[in-house]
């Protein structure tokens, strides 16, 4: 005989997660284990030098790089989290209504007007 679920205990609902965490961390493990047990084990020291772009590296590894990188990153995420929002607004267009539509106005007008604000401090120039 198998054994029931007991509907009274909450944390029951919780099983199905539980068995899927678990079977993840197993596969992960197994998997990690497979490619390091069938992976190649001839080292050379060819294999084992540094490689980028098929040139010799040249420079440190620990240099310091502009902020304006770090600058272009933040600046992709806040766009990319701009689109994020669109994509729920476009699909309940209709059920919003014209309230929807000026809220979504408002919010492409403050993003637009940090994108202005960002061309004119020249942060999307890119130097060399």
């Amino acid at each position: 005989m198998t054994p029931a679920i007991d509907p009274n205990n909450p944390l029951s609902s919780y099983l199905p997660l539980a068995l899927v965490l678990l079977l993840a961390g197993v596969l992960a493990l197994v998997i990690v284990n497979l490619a390091a047990l069938a992976g190649p084990k001839r080292p050379s020291s060819i294999k084992s030098a540094p490689f980028e772009a098929g040139s010799a590296s040249s420079g440190t590894a620990r240099q310091r790089f502009a902020v304006k990188f770090y600058v272009v990153a933040l600046l992709f995420i806040v766009f990319d989290v701009e689109a994020v929002f669109l994509y729920p607004w476009a699909v309940n267009f209709q059920a919003l209504g014209w309230f929807g539509y000026a809220e979504m106005v408002v919010f492409a007008a403050t993003v637009v007007v940090g994108l202005i604000y960002v061309w004119k401090k020249g942060a999307l120039e890119w130097e060399h």
